[in-house]
């Protein structure tokens, strides 16, 4: 039960912090679960990070396998469920305020900065991702294939992923 109260205060938390999606708050998460709780290595994590981007669905996937490993299939329930009650409600509580201030000013400016921070905080998560995932200068290679192959071209993700576990499988 203790694992269970602590997935569901942890997901509750970062929850109010995901602005732009939990992509954004990937290194918080894991900082959290990997640094301070130990509930689960860096390999292990950045392991579920990719079974969850894989998997169809929301970007969100993974803190329903981080509940999962911590507290089994309650945990994967309870953390998707803390995940996305506090900031619903949260936004809810806003978006019937928002409205009644289309033309103030600090509107605009918030409006104006929520994007580069978003961003950075996306960033920050794939840098975080990249140090997990490239630990051998085959793996780095790969990142660096998908990186430029997704910023020069117009290829779906999905071939970039499986190129990926292709040259993973080769050359591993």
């Amino acid at each position: 039960m203790n694992h269970l109260w602590g997935v569901i205060v942890l997901f509750s938390q970062l929850s109010l912090l995901a602005v732009g999606g939990v992509n954004s708050t990937l290194p918080a998460i894991l900082r959290e679960v990997v640094d301070e709780k130990h509930w689960m290595n860096l390999q292990q994590f950045s392991q579920l990070f990719a079974i969850a981007q894989a998997a169809p669905g929301p970007n969100m996937l993974i803190v329903a396998l981080i509940g999962q490993v911590r507290a089994g299939i309650i945990g994967g329930i309870a953390a998707t469920i803390a995940t996305v009650v506090p900031a619903g409600i949260l936004v809810l509580a806003v978006g019937s305020v928002w409205d009644r201030f289309q033309r103030a000013r600090w509107r605009r400016i918030l409006q104006a900065a929520i994007l580069p921070i978003t961003a950075g905080l996306v960033l920050s998560a794939g840098i975080f991702l990249l140090r997990a995932a490239d630990t051998r200068v085959m793996f780095a290679a790969i990142s660096l294939a998908a990186i430029i192959l997704s910023l020069k071209t117009k290829l779906h993700p999905l071939w970039l992923l499986g190129g990926g576990a292709l040259a993973g499988l080769l050359f591993s």
